[in-house]
């Protein structure tokens, strides 16, 4: 049995955005926590510090990230064989932990305030300080969302869904506080910071279960696994009669396939060989982001029942050369 594989690696294009978008986003955290702790100082709103606490999260998962997809770009070495991607999903879980412990932190001080009658003051500081945490958030989570779309970065994801969610809460704190100020109802104030908690422990629990799916190499999605089978049955009248042990994974932007391909009698290697490079960009071709293919040939007598491909003439795309 032969094998060969093929990788489509990522642009260094995509390295740098990834670069610049992480480092935006630490500034960004940056500056929101030191407004936030101002504010929450000034006018002692529990919910204003929960932003805080929120903001700092954000920040560690920032810093997290901005180092991760500096280390993910680097290529394979000695000690690394496949490249050192699952750092992006180690950092988004790590992220995803982060979440959870403030969120308690944050839940533990709403009650103090609910149970001890804390009062806000200056609410009109607080309302300034958290629309233009809300405007800033906004901004830089959707330039977040595009970069990682664009890359296929789970570490920018996952800092995109961080202060994707910041944004939310920072939209009901801002509520909350205009409230405060019409109504002079003090209860307010911790039952939004409680309202906040809640949202963060969705999103880390959600953040925390993708990341872990990537990191004990959970398949592709369906949609990507039946696009892989279409690039495979295009090539029926190439001399492919069959295929089996189709395996999927991923780490960070990049996917893994491999699989066994077997051709028809009386293929010489050559062609094999020349139709499995073809097999292997279209694959690249399906998939989104950077792809590493390998596949192993094999022999007719190799087929098993059920896997036999039934010849399509003309439905092999043109040859690449």
């Amino acid at each position: 049995m032969s094998s060969l594989s093929s990788t489509s690696p990522a642009t260094a294009g995509d390295g740098q955005l990834k670069a610049r978008t992480a480092v935006l986003s630490v500034i960004s955290n940056a500056t929101l926590i030191l407004l936030k702790l101002f504010a929450g100082t000034i006018t002692g709103s529990v919910a204003i510090l929960t932003e805080a606490v929120h903001s700092s999260i954000d920040l560690v998962a920032s810093i997290v990230a901005f180092f991760s997809v500096r280390k993910a770009d680097e290529p394979a070495d000695e000690s690394h064989r496949y490249g050192h991607e699952k750092i992006e999903n180690l950092a988004a879980a790590i992220e995803g932990i982060l979440i959870l412990v403030g969120s308690a932190a944050i839940a533990f001080e709403a009650i103090n305030h609910l149970i001890n009658h804390g009062r806000v003051q200056t609410v009109g500081v607080g309302i300034a300080v958290i629309g233009f945490s809300l405007a800033a958030n906004v901004t830089v989570s959707v330039r977040l969302a595009r970069a990682a779309k664009r890359t296929g970065s789970p570490a920018l994801a996952g800092d995109a869904v961080h202060l994707g969610t910041d944004a939310l809460t920072s939209a009901a704190v801002l509520i909350g506080l205009v409230l405060v100020e019409v109504t002079g109802a003090q209860w307010i104030d911790p039952v939004v910071a409680l309202a906040v908690a809640v949202v963060v422990v969705t999103t880390g629990v959600r953040l925390l279960t993708q990341s872990s799916r990537v990191l004990v190499d959970e398949s592709l999605p369906p949609s990507e696994i039946e696009a892989i089978r279409d690039a495979i049955e295009a090539f029926s009248a190439s001399g492919v009669v069959g295929y089996h042990e189709l395996r999927t994974r991923r780490a960070g932007s990049r996917r893994y396939v491999d699989l066994h391909v077997q051709f028809k009698a009386g293929t010489s290697l050559e062609g094999a060989h020349r139709v499995a490079h073809e097999l292997q960009d279209l694959i690249g071709d399906h998939l989104a982001g950077s792809t590493d293919v390998l596949i192993h040939l094999e022999p007719a007598d190799r087929v098993r029942p059920g896997e036999v491909l039934v010849p399509q003439p003309d439905a092999h795309p043109s040859s690449r050369g």
